[in-house]
């Protein structure tokens, strides 16, 4: 009885290891557990946004577990720093986020520039009148009840407003900058021009409002919001050894204006709030697309 109760648990033991060893050798076939968890840090600006969703769906769709994390800038850079973000897309270089880099940059990997061309502006409705360069707001500030609607106060855009531009221009005691949100900036903007209204924001290249409505920016004689710069990919310490697969599908990423505008322009005006349908007509239209990454 005393050996045949031991053949049995010896069997079941073994069993057990096997089971173990198959599903270790099923696992070892790609990235398996902790290893299939990936966070993508973004801030609220809506080529961060669009661009993060595409890439939790690219990275779903390979089997990884994506979480979206939306904070502030200097948030996101210092999870990156800690570990606690994997990647982050919408790195602006050489001016918008050089203090973050300052700050972070030895914790962090560069994995790639997506996008040439990007600028700060700040821009009115085309139909505002006598307002063409930053110069012209101290005289004008009255028609925008002296103040500029402005995105989160954590953002490089505000950082680049508050300390070069309005003292640049000498608006520190004409205008005011209201720090708001992106998304209540857009509304306020969006609301002025139906009632055909003055208003004056922050705003950036890419970005889809361009397409959607007549806007105007300001020029800026001064150069206080800085010249064109790139759209760059970080990643936290390690990153490129822990993904590598990742890592080279990150560094073959690009979109040109028109591919970021058509995605912004499903994600944000026709599928407003389903990011994932959005990602998903955008691939369908463009079917080559993946190709790229691959």
């Amino acid at each position: 009885m005393f050996n045949t109760l031991k053949r049995v648990l010896a069997v079941a033991v073994t069993a057990t290891l096997a089971l173990g060893a198959v599903a270790c050798s099923e696992k070892s076939d790609g990235p398996s557990g902790s290893d299939k968890k990936i966070t993508i840090g973004y801030m609220a600006w809506d080529e961060a946004i669009a661009v993060s969703h595409l890439w939790q769906h690219i990275l779903e769709e390979k089997g990884y577990q994506v979480q979206l994390k939306n904070l502030e800038a200097g948030l996101v850079y210092g999870g990156l720093a800690s570990g606690d973000i994997d990647f982050f897309l919408d790195g602006w270089l050489p001016q918008t986020h050089a203090s973050y880099l300052e700050k972070y940059g030895d914790k962090l990997e560069k994995l790639g520039v997506w996008y040439e061309g990007a600028s700060l502006s700040i821009a009115v409705p085309a139909y505002v009148e006598g307002v063409e360069s930053l110069a012209d707001l101290a005289g004008k500030a009255d028609t925008f009840g002296g103040e500029i609607i402005g995105i989160e106060p954590g953002a490089g855009l505000t950082k680049a407003t508050q300390e070069k531009v309005l003292p640049g221009y000498g608006l520190d005691g004409a205008m005011k900058l209201k720090t708001s949100s992106t998304p209540a900036m857009l509304a306020a903007l969006d609301g002025a021009i139906t009632d055909r209204k003055p208003i004056v924001v922050t705003l950036w290249h890419p970005h889809w409002a361009y397409a959607k409505y007549e806007l105007k920016d300001l020029a800026d004689p001064k150069g206080t919001l800085g010249a064109a710069e790139q759209i760059n990919t970080f990643g936290r310490k390690d990153f490129g050894k822990d993904f590598p697969e990742v890592t080279k599908m990150l560094q073959q990423f690009k979109m040109d204006s028109q591919q970021l505008a058509s995605l912004e322009d499903l994600m944000f005006n026709t599928h407003k709030g389903d990011e994932k349908k959005a990602v998903e007509e955008w691939l369908k239209a463009n079917p080559d697309y993946l190709k790229a990454l691959a």
